[in-house]
């Protein structure tokens, strides 16, 4: 069984970021809606309550059971759940006089809590509250206090209890990792192997055992995903792995060819389509972009339905979802769930819903999927790729799409990107390209007037994508790709440099 964390979600913004942490640990944890809690085995070796938007004093707020946990099992609540074991212990709390939001520092701290072993006073934490705890029950002891909030820590003498206001997993607590290890580590007792190895390992034991000698049909997009998942069920199951790549005419420079390339170098048995034609006739004339992200979706789905039927008695179908993706289809306030679901034999569906699906990144996030895939020595081309998205340049050509648009932005694209990585900046950026404007400009080139397009660069820094910045590329080297594009791409004789972050902007223009 795999030691594992569990973390009951009460609907936090940071939710993520504390099983992110405790995977940095290499500690396994599952995160599960607060309602829905799972059966508690000998694999659970602690739980942790999150924060939430909620306030405990509102008549609809979460009320977990934890009659399963609390005394029986370490337990750790981080803001709201702190809030939720004083209140409905025989606390007390109440609306903060000021939000408690952003920067405090803990000027008292208790170093005897085993949760807080090596935490200095004086260390800076993370707020993020409109309710305080003004009493704690009888049986509770005091660990820490920040300057205007008393009960910002808190232990249950007789058990392995503990609440905390603040906000541990963020970057801003000075102390927060060492907190959650002391909590997992020390209290909970969890001997850190979850590491890429040993996750590779018990992947491909489960993968043969769940699938045998059956036939597995994925499509591949060149990115991480479903690089990294494919390649797990390739050591699982062999040639009997199928897969597809698409080349939809909307993807990078030479891609299709060296991708597949890549793919074939590394073993896998995979089928390359060129279907530009069908995407470049579906799309003609239309501007519309949610229009045209659906034709592209739809025509995958045809192109891909027809690939799925020559492999004949096919039963699974191999996913990329990773964690993220899990987590965010499943409401902490009890709404639907799953959204990816296994169909069997339902008439009218394409042959691929009618498989079973299988999904061996299910349980990781990103960073995770990077150091399997860099442990499995998948090429660093594609396990280092920036994030692309599925509809390609068809999204970052704003208006109609044609073949020579395509053209001239993968022109455009090819000389930017490279110029990142011959730069050294490409591993410092997040996600980078170029979008083609609907816009054309007066120019000279040489004696001659000119009208003609105009494209703007983008490149951010992130980690997950909900949030980005606009990358502060030096001025010499935007002056150089400058340069570079408009005497060498015909067509484009303006560029300019995209430095809206997000919020309020999106990374993609479409």
């Amino acid at each position: 069984m795999q030691e594992t964390i569990l973390i009951l979600d009460f609907g936090s913004q940071y939710t993520q970021l504390i099983a992110r942490r405790l995977r940095e640990l290499n500690v396994y944890c599952e995160i599960h809606p607060w309602n829905k809690i799972p059966f508690i085995g000998n694999d659970i070796k602690g739980v942790i309550l999150s924060g939430s938007p909620f306030s405990v004093r509102d008549e609809n707020s979460p009320k977990p059971d934890l009659s399963a946990i609390k005394g029986k099992l370490p337990l750790l609540g981080i803001c709201y759940g702190a809030q939720f074991l004083s209140h409905y212990f025989g606390g007390e709390v109440a609306p903060s006089k000021t939000r408690e939001y952003g920067r405090a520092i803990l000027n008292f701290v208790d170093t005897s809590s085993p949760l807080l072993r090596h935490v200095k006073s004086n260390s800076q934490v993370w707020m993020s509250h409109g309710d305080t705890i003004k009493k704690i029950p009888a049986d509770y002891r005091l660990i820490c206090s920040t300057g205007d909030v008393e009960f910002a820590g808190y232990e249950i003498n007789g058990e392995k209890t503990f609440g905390i206001q603040f906000h541990p997993e963020v970057y801003h607590s000075e102390f927060g990792t060492k907190i959650l290890e002391n909590f997992v580590v020390d209290i909970c007792k969890c001997s850190q192997n979850w590491t890429p190895q040993s996750l590779i390992e018990t992947s491909i034991t489960e993968l043969r055992k769940k699938i045998g000698s059956d036939k597995v049909i994925m499509a591949l997009s060149g990115g991480v995903d479903s690089s990294v998942a494919a390649t797990l069920l390739h050591k699982a199951i062999g040639q009997n792995l199928y897969c597809v790549f698409v080349d939809n005419g909307l993807l990078r420079k030479n891609e299709f060819s060296s991708v597949l390339d890549s793919y074939r170098n590394m073993g896998l048995n995979v089928k390359g389509v060129d279907a530009k034609d069908i995407f470049y006739s579906a799309l003609k004339d239309e501007k519309d972009p949610e229009k045209k992200r659906k034709i592209i979706g739809a025509k995958f789905i045809e192109i891909f339905d027809q690939e799925s039927a020559k492999v004949k008695d096919a039963k699974w179908l191999g996913q990329g979802t990773i964690y993220p993706d899990v987590i965010e289809s499943v409401s902490a306030t009890g709404g639907p769930s799953a959204t990816i679901k296994s169909h069997h034999n339902v008439g009218g569906l394409p042959d691929f819903m009618k498989l079973q699906v299988v999904e061996p990144l299910r349980l990781l996030f990103k960073d995770e999927v990077r150091k399997v895939g860099r442990e499995l020595e998948i090429p660093e081309a594609i396990i280092g790729r920036h994030p692309f998205p599925g509809p390609g340049l068809g999204i970052r050509i704003l208006g109609d799409i044609t073949e020579e648009k395509v053209r001239i932005l993968q022109e455009v694209d090819h000389i930017f990107i490279n110029g990142l990585k011959e730069s050294g900046l490409y591993n410092s950026v997040w996600q980078a390209g170029a979008i083609l404007l609907p816009v054309q400009s007066v120019g000279v080139m040489g004696d001659e007037r000119t009208y003609e397009n105009a494209v703007a660069l983008r490149a951010v820094s992130s980690t997950d994508g909900m949030t980005a910045y606009w990358c502060h590329l030096p001025y010499e080297f935007l002056a150089k790709i400058s340069n570079e594009i408009i005497n060498n791409v015909k067509g484009i004789n303006r560029v300019t440099y995209d430095i809206s972050s997000k919020p309020p902007a999106t990374i993609e223009w479409e």
